[in-house]
């Protein structure tokens, strides 16, 4: 466990854009902490601010105001190859349209954030496995994207995201490509992975059906939270 009471803390976090003379703001005021071994859903119609929230929260965009806080270091103020570091030791991403190398198999779409950070072959190989173990695909290894389903494919993406073993995942809108049933399953595998691993996962949607897996709600309109969540 951190000695840090939150993994992520932002404060009067704001995003404005200028188009022309108009201010869009697409993140305002938000206020939010994130703790250890949380399932929090973001959900909000297409065009709440989710997906700017959740780059500012990475260190992926610059907040016109406000802070955020990862285990007490102010990422507004690191440098770029610090932001790097955090995002490839700390964070897990997962994307709406899965994001595949689609001449790679599982195996290797999942092994590739190791090969980038440099982990010697042998743990690589043995994280790898664990990570198609936990998403259920140990038989699907050698299988290229085009040779799998959408849920399936959702399934690497995750594996992908856990294999170096981040603190959070952040997921912006996961479900969004997948039917009804393989979008619970994705779910009840967030679920399970916050109970079984202790990885925090920060979970941007629009689908409401999902939300009871979630140990927190927290809704974003015009990019604010909405009181009541």
């Amino acid at each position: 466990m951190s000695r840090y009471q939150s993994l992520i803390s932002a404060k009067d976090l704001r995003k404005v854009y200028r188009l022309g003379s108009e201010e869009i703001k697409a993140v305002h005021d938000v206020n939010l902490d994130v703790g250890h071994r949380q399932f929090i859903a973001i959900v909000g119609r297409s065009g709440s601010g989710k997906t700017t929230l959740l780059n500012l929260l990475a260190g992926l965009d610059k907040p016109t105001a406000g802070t955020v806080l990862f285990e007490g270091r102010d990422i507004t103020q690191m440098s770029e190859s610090e932001l790097i570091a955090l995002r490839r030791q700390k964070i897990g991403f997962i994307f709406q349209s899965f994001g595949l190398l689609p001449l790679l198999s599982a195996f290797e779409n999942i092994e590739l954030p190791l090969r980038i950070i440099g982990v010697p072959p042998k743990v690589r190989e043995e994280r790898t496995r664990e990570a198609l173990d936990m998403v259920g695909l140990t038989n699907r290894a050698r299988h290229r994207p085009y040779e799998l389903s959408g849920g399936e494919q959702q399934r690497v993406a995750i594996a992908r995201a856990v294999v170096s073993r981040p603190a959070i995942i952040l997921a912006d809108e996961p479900t969004g490509e997948l039917d009804s049933a393989n979008a619970r399953s994705i779910f009840s595998l967030f679920k399970k992975m916050v109970i079984d691993e202790g990885i925090t996962i920060l979970a941007a949607t629009h689908d409401a059906a999902l939300l009871e897996m979630a140990d927190t709600v927290k809704e974003l309109r015009d990019g604010t939270f909405v009181d009541g969540h």
